[in-house]
């Protein structure tokens, strides 16, 4: 993940050509803006995503679009500028299934990066083990399609990113 990726070509402040160069003591190329000087600091996004575990089983969400549309996924999403990444996995599972949740702890933290409508992004992701404390059942929202309970020896083969597929086999040992 060295390397800077060529992905931006105009300055966000000025909107002149970015140029991607290595400035003394920096150890990678960035994005530096040739009319006004901008220094364009390319930043992993931060996602949370949510173990909801019941009777020995996990509930996994179906992706409604790119990237793995179609592909089973842990419920989850980006934080929002600011926002709290308990208060994010507590409104991103309110999104996309109904439940109301409590972060119970934080299992991991993991690495991952996703292209996107040509963008490769870096993503730092955060996964907690939740417990439930309201809304019923759960009900596919937002960005997923279905949703379902997976026991251990029952887990898909498809699980989208490999931070997710990461988590997953750490549920399955009990890990």
């Amino acid at each position: 993940m060295g390397r800077a990726r060529r992905t931006y070509r105009f300055c966000p402040r000025c909107g002149a050509a970015l140029a991607y160069l290595r400035r003394p003591g920096d150890r990678r190329e960035r994005p530096v803006c040739s009319g006004c000087g901008y220094v364009f600091y390319q930043h992993s996004r931060v996602a949370v995503g949510g173990l909801v575990e019941r009777d020995g089983r996990v509930l996994l969400a179906r992706r409604r679009y790119a990237p793995y549309r179609g592909w089973w996924d842990v419920p989850g999403g980006f934080l929002e500028e600011g926002e709290h990444p308990e208060d994010g996995i507590r409104r991103e599972l309110r999104e996309e299934t109904g439940l109301t949740v409590r972060p119970v702890r934080l299992l991991a933290i993991l690495m991952d990066r996703a292209a996107y409508d040509g963008v490769t992004y870096y993503l730092l992701n955060l996964f907690y083990a939740l417990e439930v404390v309201g809304g019923g059942e759960p009900q596919p929202a937002d960005d997923v399609t279905e949703l379902r309970w997976f026991s251990r020896a029952e887990l898909p083969d498809r699980v989208a990113f490999r931070s997710c597929r990461e988590v997953v086999r750490r549920w399955r040992q009990g890990t």
